[in-house]
């Protein structure tokens, strides 16, 4: 029996032997999938025994530590310098499937990222989601605390580097939620949220005030607990059509698995598993 898992500290609750199992067995297999907590200072002295694994994911806080091990990157994990997904064999490549968990979701979303994007946070994920629009074409806005003016200016750096003619432009959140004021009354067919705004406990919050979302055709919200964020929920009273982020999750997931079995799904199996995760939370 194959043996994955994913490695992270702490782990705490995760969907990832799950999703995981269920796309095995999509595939029809059975596997070992397991959840190993490995605290930072553990890592190095864990590499041999990731060695004996097939392959695995990456979590906080190992997504930098594990570069180390590897001895090749994809262009996506060398962009990043962070890797979730490790393919063993007689060469050790890293992956970065975050980028196509969130491609394949705007795709699945029915939107796109060259058009008027509005992303808001540029934090981790955040980095990777703002990188990713302008390589792609888009007209990007990133709104931002002013206490993240150093990060977002960084972002902004980063993307003229690779691509010096992108269209990016950065505005700051001058209260408690971004407001239409803030953006000057310009107007969006994307809205991607990459803040953590509206995450359970806290789920009667939203990261902007509804005004920002007149006019928005599409809403990505990558929190993925609840289900449905107040986000997403008024984006969708508003006509928009908004996805929250267990689909982000899944098909990061997904793209795992093509990486190491160079296998390809069912929409619908996957659009079940997606809602079969999302009555999880």
């Amino acid at each position: 029996m194959r043996k994955f898992g994913l490695i992270g500290h702490p782990l705490g609750h995760s969907l990832s032997p799950q999703i995981h199992t269920r796309l095995f067995g999509l595939s029809g297999e059975t596997v070992d999938y397991r959840l190993y907590d490995i605290a930072p200072e553990e890592l190095e002295s864990k590499f041999d025994f990731l060695s004996t694994l097939d392959g695995f994911n990456i979590t906080i806080p190992h997504k930098v530590g594990i570069i180390s091990y590897c001895d090749s990157l994809s262009d996506g994990a060398q962009r990043y310098r962070s890797v979730n997904c490790v393919a063993n064999g007689n060469v050790k490549t890293g992956y970065n499937t975050d980028v196509l968990g969130f491609t394949k979701s705007i795709d699945m979303l029915g939107a796109s990222l060259k058009s008027d994007v509005l992303l808001i946070g540029c934090g981790g994920v955040g980095r990777m989601m703002a990188i990713e629009t302008a390589l792609e074409g888009g007209n990007l806005t990133i709104a931002a605390l002013p206490s993240d003016k150093p990060l977002a200016e960084e972002v902004v750096k980063e993307i003229n580097a690779l691509k010096p003619d992108a269209r990016v432009k950065v505005a700051y959140i001058s209260g408690a939620a971004l407001s239409a004021a803030d953006l000057g009354g310009a107007g969006f067919d994307l809205l991607v949220n990459a803040c953590p705004v509206g995450m359970y406990p806290k789920t009667d919050r939203m990261p902007c005030e509804p005004a920002v979302l007149d006019g928005v055709k599409f809403v990505f919200d990558a929190v993925y607990n609840p289900n449905v964020t107040l986000l997403a929920k008024t984006a969708r009273e508003k006509g928009a059509k908004a996805m929250t982020g267990m689909a982000m999750l899944v098909l990061q997931a997904v793209a795992a698995h093509e990486i190491w079995d160079n296998v390809s799904y069912n929409k619908g199996d996957i659009d079940k598993l997606i809602a079969d995760m999302e009555a999880l939370v």
